[in-house]
């Protein structure tokens, strides 16, 4: 159980006026006040409030006070499953019950808290309370005369006490007197003196509780009245008495110790001593209002005469009926407050349930939402990813037809070419050729000058021709082969320089075997120059970049230098620009290194391995 501060005060607040009360009704408002309206939540703390005050009303004799807060307790008990706590509360209610003449509910109560006490483990304060209940159902039995039964719990009781620890001497006294109250009422006189005398036999039993002595002496002096056995009365009667009144004057225990000398005088007839004793047991009684009332009243009316005798008898019908009332309208307040109490935990049952259900209905719409917002993030995933799909099918695409656009122009330049040499070697050739023959022809002119100027004519055709030739060889060779990637990247560096108004130099390594390259790296490649250059223009504000491929190791490496302002390259943000780049060079095996200062440009190295 956790304490908050103001639980802990409140707690000690309560004990400190407890212990000092000792049971006095007249802090009983500060208890109240103080623990019942504090704004304490801890729901134990204030059930034992409601049991002690409960117990407190209980001693006083206010029963539907204690009732009440008995109640209040339980249930706080009960939602806590705390067993011991609601038995011993079950045995107040019990109690009270009891006192209340509802003999029914009294058994019913104590058995639901013997029920749970016997599911405890079996310790000394279990035992302890289960011997008072057991006591306690001995009583209410002896009250429906129902004695057999009365003495059986009256022995659990008894036994149950001899099992506990410590010194339960006047415990046991009283349930043993109570057992012989049983015998005595049962007509088992002899069992109800061996009883009484072997209580009595306690010499200190006078000086530790003289009241329950000269209550168990009147009883042992009254067996001995109902067993005709009356050598002894009325000695013991006036030394019960003597004690009582020495002990607490105009106490209670002397209203029953009076009646039963008013009782041993009327039967011998001995009037005056009969009135004088009777009317001082209903003078006492009077201050307690209680049956001890209307039994004396009843013995009034049998030792008075006439009109007084009558009076009594009027008296005691009218007492006894406004008692049996007062005693309905206590059960049925009993009941009133048990069904109010039933009634509030209901009323909390169902805003529990309530509670729970909302509870229950906000986590499967939070569930609902998440799984919602899982499928529809799912299908925006799968949509991203078809996109990319998509759009790396269109970059294949776009790629592919550049290549066949371009192979097509190469096709055209080779065709060209091919014609271009075919004219030379077949007409210009032919036709050089024809007049070198009409040149040999002129040898036959013998003359020097004819000879030596043929001579000329005929080296400067032949220089001519071996000219042709070989620009008709070169013309004829596929001398292009495997340059079409690079025009590609040529016309993008032009066609974006010019836009961004960059000066720039292309440099490529020839042992580059391009077209052993996949188109997906070719198209990454691209797609990555045309990033470096945009981003070069959008943050850099250089003016010359120079774009560099070159083979290392069977890794193509790519590096794109700018002289522009530069920046801090671990404190940068990772644009969305910088992330495609990251996932293009992710998807090809690549990697991709930034080395950049202020104010001194930026230097992107990219590394692709050719498989």
């Amino acid at each position: 159980m956790k304490f908050n501060f103001s639980s802990l005060v409140v707690l000690f607040f309560f004990c400190s006026i407890y212990s000092q009360s000792a049971r006095d009704l007249s802090n009983i408002d500060s208890i109240q006040k103080v623990i019942l309206n504090s704004k304490t939540t801890d729901s134990l703390l204030i059930a034992n409030a409601h049991y002690q005050i409960g117990e407190l009303y209980r001693y006083n004799s206010l029963g539907d006070s204690a009732y009440y807060h008995y109640q209040k307790a339980e249930k706080i008990y009960k939602s806590k499953k705390d067993k011991y706590r609601t038995a011993i509360t079950l045995y107040g209610i019990a109690d009270i019950q009891r006192d209340e003449k509802d003999f029914t509910g009294s058994e019913v109560t104590s058995f639901e808290a013997i029920s749970l006490l016997e599911s405890l483990k079996q310790t000394d304060k279990v035992i302890r309370y289960k011997s008072y209940i057991y006591n306690s159902l001995g009583l209410a039995f002896g009250q429906l005369e129902q004695y057999e039964e009365s003495i059986s719990y009256y022995n659990k009781a008894i036994e149950l006490k001899k099992r506990l620890k410590g010194n339960n001497k006047a415990t046991l006294q009283n349930s043993s007197n109570n057992l012989a109250l049983s015998y005595k009422k049962s007509g088992d006189y002899d069992m109800a003196m061996e009883k009484y005398k072997e209580i009595l036999d306690d010499d200190s039993l006078l000086y530790e509780r003289p009241q329950a002595y000269a209550l168990i002496l009147d009883n042992y002096a009254h067996t001995l009245y109902l067993s005709n056995n009356r050598k002894q009365l009325p000695r013991l009667y006036f030394k019960a008495l003597n004690i009582a009144e020495n002990a607490s004057p105009g106490g209670y225990n002397s209203i029953i110790i009076n009646q039963h000398i008013a009782e041993y005088y009327n039967d011998l007839n001995i009037k005056d001593s009969a009135k004088f004793y009777g009317y001082r047991a209903k003078d006492i009684s009077e201050n307690y209002h209680n049956e001890d009332y209307l039994t004396s009243l009843l013995l009034l009316s049998r030792i008075e005469e006439g009109e007084k005798s009558a009076q009594h008898l009027k008296d005691y019908v009218r007492i006894n009926d406004s008692l049996l009332k007062h005693e309905r309208a206590i059960r049925n307040k009993f009941a009133r407050i048990r069904f109010e109490t039933d009634q509030i935990e209901q009323e909390n049952i169902q805003i529990a349930k309530e509670r729970m259900w909302l509870l229950i209905i906000s986590v499967v719409v939070i569930i609902a939402s998440f799984l919602l917002y899982l499928v529809i993030a799912q299908r925006n995933k799968n949509k991203e990813l078809q996109f990319v799909q998509k759009q790396q099918e269109t970059n294949e695409e776009i790629y592919n037809l550049m290549l066949s656009q371009n192979e097509s122009v190469e096709e055209a330049r080779t065709l060209e070419k091919k014609r271009i040499s075919e004219e030379l070697h077949d007409g210009v050739l032919g036709r050089l050729f024809g007049t070198r023959l009409s040149l040999d022809s002129l040898n036959f002119n013998n003359t020097t000058e004819a000879i030596r100027t043929r001579g000329q004519y005929i080296e400067q055709l032949k220089s001519i021709e071996e000219d042709i030739r070989k620009v008709s060889h070169e013309l004829n060779t596929d001398f292009v082969s495997g340059s079409g990637f690079i025009d590609i990247i040529k016309t993008l560096v032009e066609t974006q320089t010019i836009a961004y108004k960059l000066q720039y130099k292309l440099e490529h390594d020839d042992d580059i075997n391009w077209d052993s390259v996949s188109n997906k790296k070719k198209i990454h490649i691209y797609r990555i120059t045309q990033e470096i250059l945009h981003n070069i223009y959008k943050h850099a504000k250089a003016t010359y970049v120079v774009i560099s491929f070159k083979l290392k190791n069977n890794v193509i490496c790519l590096t794109i230098t700018d002289d522009g302002s530069g920046f801090d390259v671990n404190k940068a943000k990772s644009g969305i620009g910088l992330k495609n780049m990251n996932s293009r060079i992710n998807e090809i095996s690549g990697t991709l290194n930034i080395n950049s200062k202020k104010e001194e440009g930026t230097a992107v190295i990219i590394e692709v391995p050719i498989p």
